[in-house]
């Protein structure tokens, strides 16, 4: 009986010295993961400081020599070193504006056809030709836009649109001017079929994880599909719909070389979009390999700290109202 206790005695305290080495082990584990985890984290916001210093000190010596008025000049003269943002700043808000006014309902209504009208030997084909298009190089749009887009648009677009709307007082100046092919238009069309894969990508996947109850209730109820649509599935999915968006958004804003081969060029502002102009990052990849002197590179990199800025409002901007959606409706 001592023997069997003296055994007894002797497996248990080894069962918790192995209990006692296992827990060691996790613990260490987790410990590990969690520091790991945080280096990560930091690593992505010091990554992110440096790049706004870096930004910030390129940036200074421009504002130094033109000011604040450097945000609404509009001369671009590297011979007289006179820089204004304003042009590539409107070229920039505007092309992403005709971008997402053309790309938003045409990815959700491809998403809602894909998830609830297609037939099932249809919806793979369209659903791969959705993801080709995120796919393809943005210069390869660029050349298919200055070289064979752009001409179509002079052709036939461009006039149509002219004589359209000349007679109407105010669309007359949004359309005006002769029909050159390039310009804010053109830029805007490339870009809204650049953008238009995320959005239908992101909005189908989104549409897919309403729970089937919720629209066959809704159909009980004797609801029509585009009240089931209408009523359930987009506010289901409101949250994942714009934050699709503003990823498109975002690719709109910052998008360079589609938009350089398509959108003229033109350091001016003008009211017809039918006219060339230019965008941030379209003048920063045109000029910083020629730029000479400090003001000028400084110029240039304040216009990639403008573009820096606008990016974040904008995604501020979503992010308060993906918080406000998510408080009104209690989630």
């Amino acid at each position: 009986m001592a023997d069997l206790a003296l055994q007894n005695s002797g497996l248990s305290s080894s069962a918790s010295v192995d209990r006692s080495r296992v827990l060691t082990r996790f613990r260490f584990g987790d410990a590990t993961f969690k520091y790991v985890t945080l280096g990560s984290a930091v690593t992505v916001l010091i990554l992110l400081g440096g790049v706004i210093i870096a930004l910030f000190e390129g940036a200074m010596p421009a504002f130094r020599a033109f000011g604040i008025g450097f945000l609404w000049g509009q001369s671009w003269n590297p011979v007289t070193e006179k820089f204004g943002a304003l042009a590539p700043i409107y070229g920039t808000i505007m092309t992403s504006f005709i971008a997402m006014l053309i790309a938003i309902p045409i990815g959700i209504g491809t998403a809602i056809f894909l998830t609830e009208l297609c037939p099932p030997w249809l919806r793979r084909p369209i659903g791969t030709a959705i993801e080709l298009l995120a796919g393809i190089p943005s210069i390869i749009y660029g050349i298919w836009g200055l070289f064979v887009f752009a001409p179509f648009l002079q052709s036939t677009v461009q006039p149509f649109l002219i004589s359209l709307f000349g007679p109407i007082p105010v669309l007359n100046a949004v359309f005006a001017g002769p029909p050159y092919g390039i310009g804010i238009l053109t830029a805007g069309l490339i870009l809204a079929i650049m953008v238009l894969p995320f959005v239908a990508s992101i909005s189908r996947d989104v549409f897919e994880t309403v729970p089937a109850v919720l629209k066959e209730a809704a159909y009980g109820l004797g609801c029509t599909r585009w009240e089931v649509v209408r009523s359930v599935i987009i506010p289901y999915t409101r949250v994942g719909i714009i934050g699709g968006v503003m990823l498109g958004l975002g690719r709109a804003l910052g998008e360079t070389m589609a938009v350089t081969f398509v959108i003229g060029n033109a350091h001016r502002i003008s009211a017809s979009i039918l006219q060339p102009g230019t965008t941030i990052s379209a003048t920063i990849a045109n000029e910083f390999t020629e730029a000479v002197g400090d003001v000028y590179t400084s110029s240039l990199v304040a216009l990639g700290l403008i573009l820096f800025v606008i990016t974040f409002f904008v995604l501020a901007a979503a992010r308060l109202l993906l918080l406000k959606i998510e408080k009104r409706t209690g989630g």
